[in-house]
């Protein structure tokens, strides 16, 4: 007896199937059906075709479409692995992979770099930093003045830098990372390992955020 399960029904474009992305990523089949589900909700928030676009996956972040943050953006891009301007299914399981608890720790120190490395030159120059530190503290609404700001960045990029030739590397990253592994904290999260427990208490709230827009 056959799997009636993918007969007459539409998968949404660049789908591809549980058993595989299971096999190559931390999520079990059951957590990646369940992230199907996610997925289709995001990719029919304002365009109904099946694909995440930037203003769909601000909205699903932010609760507003328009609200533009350096940080956001950065994420969809590494979301966006083939670089057309939209995330499609199995480009949102396997990059959401990275922030699962039992991802490998070097997955999520790589992804950070990528992250920081701003104009993907391979390396993280003081400028990029800044970029970035300024952007996490306009999400998180804390307000430091120019003077602060400038005196975390010098800090953190000197410490950074052990080479003192003006980038940080991939290996210094790593290095820096050790020592302050808080940086990679973001890069983990935790209902991730139970998305199957999560997830209709997860549409349940949304769809009531939704109700109350």
């Amino acid at each position: 007896m056959g799997c009636f399960c993918s007969k007459g029904v539409k998968r949404t474009p660049g789908y591809e199937e549980p058993t595989v992305l299971a096999a190559e990523t931390p999520f079990t089949v059951s957590e990646v059906e369940a992230l199907y589900e996610l997925f289709k909700k995001l990719s029919s928030s304002i365009i109904d075709d099946g694909l995440i676009h930037k203003e769909e996956f601000n909205l699903a972040l932010f609760r507003n479409r328009n609200k533009r943050n350096l940080f956001a953006d950065r994420i969809f891009d590494l979301f966006d692995v083939k670089r057309n301007g939209v995330i499609e299914f199995g480009e949102f399981v396997r990059s959401l992979g990275v922030f699962h608890p039992n991802a490998p720790i070097e997955d999520k120190i790589a992804f950070a770099f990528r992250l920081y490395d701003l104009r993907n030159t391979g390396s993280i120059e003081q400028e990029e930093l800044k970029e970035m530190v300024l952007a996490l503290l306009h999400e998180s609404d804390l307000v430091l003045s120019e003077d602060v700001i400038e005196t975390i960045v010098d800090k953190t990029f000197s410490q950074a830098d052990a080479k003192g030739d003006g980038k940080i590397d991939q290996e210094e990253w790593k290095e820096f990372v050790s020592k302050n592994p808080s940086l990679i904290r973001n890069m983990t999260l935790p209902y991730l390992k139970d998305i199957t427990l999560a997830f209709p208490s997860f549409v349940l709230r949304s769809e009531v955020e939704d109700s109350e827009v």
